[in-house]
């Protein structure tokens, strides 16, 4: 069996290709998918040639790990149904290309444990769960321990800013600032403020949250915390970061990274987003056929008032 997959073959160089699905094994499922979102962070990095060394880096290579699908087949007669909506956090299923991470594509077989069923009527909204439970991780620390200090300034107002912005407010806590200096990307706030750096004069923030990916903001970061403040890097950077020693100094600056998500993040979030305490609606403003999946990467990537992409995989089924 088949698969039409988007492949890397080399950075900026694109092609949908059929590749040869493995046999269903035992504990394992196949989902046919029927939407894939376009990552602007790792993904972004994969497709430009910046990422740095990572396992399972290299090209051709299959990207993709927000995926939402239902299952078609199962190798099991207990756990996730036939006909189930889930969704896939990648797969690693194909032969002859890497699977970093290997999600965008019509047809994946993935074990069981790894997928997530889903509510059905989030429909294409379910590929967000990924970032959600990115932005529920820089706080919650995986479930590992006690939560972190919620954000008081978050930094970039894309999906990422505004899942942990609506985060923060969903679990009661004080609303955050946060700050954007595209105008494309101002609107859309909901139950907090979205504003120019230059126009907040706050220089006392306990807890910054960095979800831009511009290493080149730390010092001026740093500069609006108060002592003992802490800044997250919670954004994936393509360079070595470094800041001027005197001011994280004087203020003695914590730094924190937040990591990948882990299951419990996404389970946590899929509870919230099912119980309508976390909505992600607003979030997804483009969608392109699959077939098409080379002008939806150059505009994910080039078009700022695109805040996530989806590629629709309905052509394919």
């Amino acid at each position: 069996m088949k698969s039409q997959a988007v492949v890397f073959n080399s950075p900026k160089q694109l092609s949908l290709q059929a590749l040869d699905l493995p046999s269903l094994q035992a504990g394992q499922i196949e989902v046919a998918v029927e939407f894939s979102g376009i990552s602007t962070g790792t993904e972004r990095m994969l497709w430009d040639g910046s990422m740095p060394p990572f396992p399972g880096m290299g090209y051709p290579l299959v990207p993709g790990y927000e995926t939402v699908g239902r299952v078609v087949r199962s190798a099991s007669d207990k756990g996730v149904q036939v006909g189930q909506r889930v969704f896939v956090p990648g797969a690693n299923c194909f032969t002859g290309v890497k699977s970093l991470f290997g999600g965008a594509a019509s047809h994946l077989m993935v074990t069981e444990q790894k997928v997530v069923p889903v509510a059905d009527h989030l429909g294409a909204q379910a590929v967000l769960l990924a970032l959600a439970a990115t932005a529920y991780h820089a706080v919650s620390g995986g479930g590992q321990q006690a939560p972190f200090e919620a954000p008081e300034l978050i930094i970039g107002h894309g999906v990422m800013g505004r899942l942990l912005a609506r985060l923060t407010v969903a679990a009661g806590l004080p609303a955050p600032t946060v700050w954007e200096t595209q105008t494309d990307r101002f609107s859309g706030a909901e139950g907090y403020t979205v504003m120019q750096p230059q126009d907040d004069p706050r220089r006392d923030y306990n807890t910054i949250y960095d979800v831009s990916g511009d290493g080149s903001l730390l010092d001026s970061l740093i500069q609006r915390l108060r002592p003992g403040g802490e800044l997250v890097l919670a954004g994936f950077y393509k360079q070595d970061l470094k800041f001027a020693y005197a001011p994280a100094f004087m203020r003695e600056a914590r730094m924190r990274i937040a990591a990948e998500w882990k299951r419990p993040d996404l389970l946590a979030v899929n509870e919230l987003v099912h119980t309508g305490r976390l909505s992600l609606d607003g979030l997804i403003t483009h969608t392109q056929p699959s077939t098409q999946a080379g002008s939806a990467y150059e505009t994910a990537f080039g078009d700022a008032s695109c805040l996530k992409m989806i590629l629709d995989w309905s052509a394919n089924a």
